[in-house]
């Protein structure tokens, strides 16, 4: 019997020990879902962010005209009965495009923040298990990234690359993973020197196998919460670039780039319906992410009781 193997033996053979540590997991998962639904800011967070993700998934068929439909008799109309929330300067519907705009911004801002996690979790986890020479390269270079001011490097890249919708969702995602890249390295190598780890290498399995298994199960609950945050930032991000520009371009809508009316300033004074709902739409559904991120890092939180 090898020392490793010796030095888990009254926590039982190192099959015994991984299973204890799954099944630990998965009753700590039980009660922060048991401690989220008390979060009552959360839950009112996530039927408001559910109401926007169904009106995205099924835009084309509530939305009462096409978001590009040009009404030649409609130029600029206030909200009426045939135009619930008004139209804009070329007579189109202002409701519609709101609809469709959701699926834009929802889209680039969870797309995204996917994107970076997955980014950030891997290059983290390799950092923290192997250390030394990886874990210098790797770290350095994301001090490097997060150096820089984000708005302006997203803005420089998104110039670069060009304005698609895929675009922005791929430059976001190579801006923003370094913060989830310090958080997984950070729980990494804490729990790298743990008994299930020691257990998983004395039977054998091998480290790309361990953090993919075993490690980063295990550290999903801070970058759970990041990502949270993280699509809240996402879609503040597309509304910037968009209003300026560079972001989804006409006649596609966003929520951004319906803002690009709001710079004249008689649409400001005199036309308040082509600004105020995309600017409640984004100001929502960041409050309703937030929200719903405070609830699950209090419910993740193991000081919380």
């Amino acid at each position: 019997m090898s020392e490793t193997q010796k030095s888990i033996t009254p926590q039982g053979t190192p099959d015994d020990v991984i299973q204890k540590q799954k099944s630990k997991s998965k009753s700590e998962w039980g009660l922060v879902f048991s401690k989220f639904r008390r979060h009552r800011l959360s839950l009112v967070g996530c039927i408001i962010m559910l109401i926007f993700i169904l009106t995205a998934i099924l835009a084309d068929f509530i939305a009462p005209y096409d978001p590009n439909m040009i009404d030649p008799m409609a130029f600029e109309q206030p909200p009426s009965k045939e135009h619930l929330l008004g139209t804009d300067s070329i007579g189109r519907d202002v409701l519609s495009r709101i609809i469709h705009a959701s699926r834009v911004s929802l889209t680039v801002g969870i797309a995204a923040v996917i994107l970076y996690l997955g980014i950030g979790i891997v290059l983290g986890a390799i950092a923290g298990y192997f250390r030394g020479i990886i874990d210098t390269i790797i770290m350095r270079f994301a001090d490097a990234m997060i150096s820089f001011p984000v708005l302006p490097l997203v803005i420089v890249m998104v110039a670069i690359a060009g304005n698609s919708i895929y675009n922005i969702i791929l430059v976001i995602g190579l801006v923003m993973w370094p913060e989830v890249a310090r958080i997984v390295r950070g729980q990494i190598l804490s729990l790298r020197e743990q008994e299930f780890v020691e257990a998983a290498r004395s039977i054998g399995e091998k480290p790309l196998s361990i953090i993919f298994t075993q490690l980063i199960p295990n550290v999903l609950a801070p970058v759970i919460v990041a990502g949270t945050f993280g699509i809240a930032n996402a879609i503040l991000l597309e509304a910037g670039l968009s209003f300026l520009g560079l972001g989804v371009q006409p006649p596609d809508a966003s929520w951004g780039n319906m803002l690009m009316d709001a710079q004249s300033i008689t649409v400001l004074t005199n036309m308040p319906w082509l600004w105020v709902y995309p600017s409640l739409c984004i100001i929502l559904a960041v409050i309703s992410i937030n929200f719903i991120g405070d609830g699950l890092r209090d419910a993740l939180d193991p000081r919380q009781k």
